[in-house]
């Protein structure tokens, strides 16, 4: 559904003031870095930049801004490599490694709620990132255009 709702913006609303593309650019970086088992040394398809919390321009969604405008097409291709990858995750699970901690120390991008998770719980976590993230960006869209991305029953195979 994300990225459905991705492809459905205009062009011009894809800039570097549009709260659309920083949501999507969020939602996209964090469904990735979550996908990671273990995070540590993660490293960004699309890069960022970590900018200090005072500086958070308001159309931003967090402390983390995109190196530079990525287009549509970019961040699409991104997610479909997500899609990959979680399915690779999915597939690898066992009941040990569900248990396991998904990070075992800080890092520049984790918060200090998300040390605690299990392998299981930072899936369902990001499960749940995603679902909300979708749902701001569909009523963005609505909002914006009049139109929005229709409801996803079935993942594609």
């Amino acid at each position: 559904m994300l990225r459905n709702i991705i492809a459905l913006w205009p062009d011009q609303y894809w800039n570097l003031e549009s709260k659309a593309y920083y949501l999507s650019y969020h939602t996209f970086l964090f469904l990735d870095y979550y996908l990671t088992i273990p995070p540590t040394d993660y490293i960004a398809p699309l890069p960022f930049t970590m900018i200090s919390t005072d500086k958070i321009p308001g159309y931003a969604v967090d402390d983390l801004l995109p190196a530079k405008l990525y287009t549509k097409s970019e961040l699409l291709d991104c997610l479909q490599s997500c899609r990959q990858k979680c399915r690779d995750v999915i597939f690898s699970l066992t009941e040990e490694n569900l248990e396991q901690r998904w990070i075992d120390k800080p890092d520049d991008i984790a918060g200090s709620l998300t040390l605690k998770y299990s392998v299981l719980e930072i899936l369902l976590y990001n499960l749940k990132h995603v679902q909300h993230h979708a749902g701001q960006l569909n009523l963005l869209l609505r909002q914006d255009t009049g139109e929005a991305a229709n409801w996803v029953a079935d993942a594609e195979t």
